[in-house]
């Protein structure tokens, strides 16, 4: 088998995939800011680390990769909603809790709709103030950074790799700064990475004062503190490159110089809507859950986001979402009786496997999908290609196990979750070794019409029979 090839940020070139250790390989991916809905182009590098995600587990086994995504619940931002719509008798920082354990629960719902699987870590970054803290430390005690007035500022100057990773200059940088010049900086470009908070602000206790951390601090450290000083990719929209990226990795390498930090850096295109950029003012901005509640299957906002590869700015269309659908239409009565336990016993084919091994080349690993099992002529029913548990294995691969067993139409959002909810609470009594309750929740699902897989790769764990009764799922509630 050919090996990974991954387009390279820092080296402009596809780099083969080396782990630094084949029994855990380690990815980070920048999560939102959790102050609002999650628009369609938060949802890009979602879905496109999902597929990563699950071509590694592929590769390695499904218990040797380690995918953090981090939650950045300590913002500027999340602080201005707060203050906006802080109800009475609730204190500002009551008001940032509300907002970001919201907005964390909608995210979880609208990535769960796009079929993406959760991450093995997902850290909020109020959870490791501690390690931002000691990271600080460091980088004051090795001379790269500075207090001032309650600040602490990375100082650019000291790392002289800073710049690389974009292919950007610093004096030129200089010349054209538009950052904040504050009088307690040495250098317009120096970063903030730790800043003071008033009464009405999150802050918590540090050797310069009651603050907060600021946003590229946040990301290093717990990065290092989950996956080690060097890990394997790490990856983020390209508009994170500079500066979010370019200061994390100096920060990171400055703090921690026996480490390489990431080898992989990966970054996504921008998405366009109807050949436009997306803006409130021109009336094309809209989040994933207004198409959810539109009515469009979050399996096909998958399919139109995995369509372009993942490098190009994509272009978001109504046109594209209908030519989804048919494709996902076609797939499901193809497969139409289809189990996941009798295409889990055949291989992935090789034509997907090689575009994903290209730099992810999702594009071309859905048309090899579509050559693997089609109609020849859409009606026709002439089939080509290698059968339909060849293409059930794709398809679980690239994450559409729900078009294979009809619930991405036929379930709604609320049953979806429900289905969802009882399997944790099936697993806790599983893990409590209460098998009673365990397979009480199993036969109720099955009465129900929906049969349950305990599978070992983290992909889908349940499947939809033609016999689905969606009153007996309700009470089950």
């Amino acid at each position: 088998m050919t090996p990974i090839k991954l387009y390279n940020t820092r080296t402009r070139r596809k780099d083969d995939l080396v782990p630094h250790d084949p029994e855990n390989v380690r990815m980070y991916v920048c999560g939102p800011t959790v102050y609002d809905r999650a628009h369609i182009g938060n949802a890009r590098p979602v879905v496109v680390f999902d597929v990563l995600f699950r071509l590694l587990r592929h590769t390695y086994g499904p218990d040797q990769v380690t995918y953090v995504r981090n939650l950045t619940d300590v913002d500027d931002k999340i602080n201005a909603r707060a203050a906006a719509t802080k109800a009475e008798g609730e204190t500002e920082l009551d008001a940032v809790r509300r907002i970001t354990d919201e907005t964390i629960s909608w995210y979880h719902a609208d990535m769960d709709a796009l079929g993406a699987l959760r991450p093995t870590h997902e850290p909020r970054a109020t959870e490791f103030i501690a390690p931002m803290v000691a990271m600080i430390e460091t980088l004051i005690a090795k001379g790269n950074a500075y207090a001032a007035e309650g600040h602490v500022l990375f100082e650019v100057a000291t790392d002289p790799d800073y710049g690389t990773l974009a292919r950007r200059n610093l004096d030129d940088m200089r010349a054209g700064a538009r950052v904040e010049v504050a009088p307690y900086k040495r250098d317009p470009m120096d970063f903030v990475l730790w800043k003071p908070s008033d009464a009405t602000q999150p802050g918590w206790d540090s050797p310069w004062g009651r603050g907060r951390p600021g946003w590229h601090i946040e990301c290093s450290a717990m990065a290092h503190d989950l996956l080690g000083p060097s890990f394997d990719i790490h990856g983020g929209g390209i508009d994170l490159t500079f500066p979010h990226h370019e200061n994390e990795v100096a920060q990171s390498r400055c703090a921690h110089p026996e480490g390489s930090f990431a080898n992989i850096w990966m970054h996504n295109g921008f998405v366009n809507v109807e050949g436009e950029k997306m803006s409130k003012s021109l009336g094309n901005f809209f989040t994933v859950r207004d198409l959810l509640d539109k009515g469009v299957p979050g399996e096909v906002i998958r399919f139109v986001l995995l369509s372009t590869h993942y490098r190009s700015p994509m272009d978001f269309t109504d046109a594209k979402i209908e030519q989804a659908t048919a494709v996902l239409e076609d797939w499901e009565r193809l497969l139409e009786g289809q189990s996941f336990e009798d295409a889990m016993k055949v291989g992935v084919p090789v034509s997907v496997i090689s575009a994903l091994h290209d730099d992810l080349n999702t594009p071309v690993a859905l048309n090899a999908a579509k050559d693997t099992y089609s109609f020849e002529t859409i009606g026709s029913g002439k089939l080509q290609g290698g059968g339909p548990k060849t293409l059930t294995r794709a398809l679980i691969l690239l994450g559409f196990e729900s078009v294979v067993d009809g619930s991405w139409r036929n379930v709604s959002p609320d049953q979806k979750q429900l289905i969802e909810d009882i399997l944790v609470r099936r697993n806790r009594a599983r893990a409590a070794r209460d098998f009673d309750a365990s397979d009480k929740m199993r036969d109720g699902l099955l009465d129900a019409g929906i049969s349950v897989m305990d599978r070992r790769d983290g992909g889908k764990n349940w499947q939809l029979k033609s016999t689905f009764h969606p009153a007996k799922l309700e009470a089950l509630k």
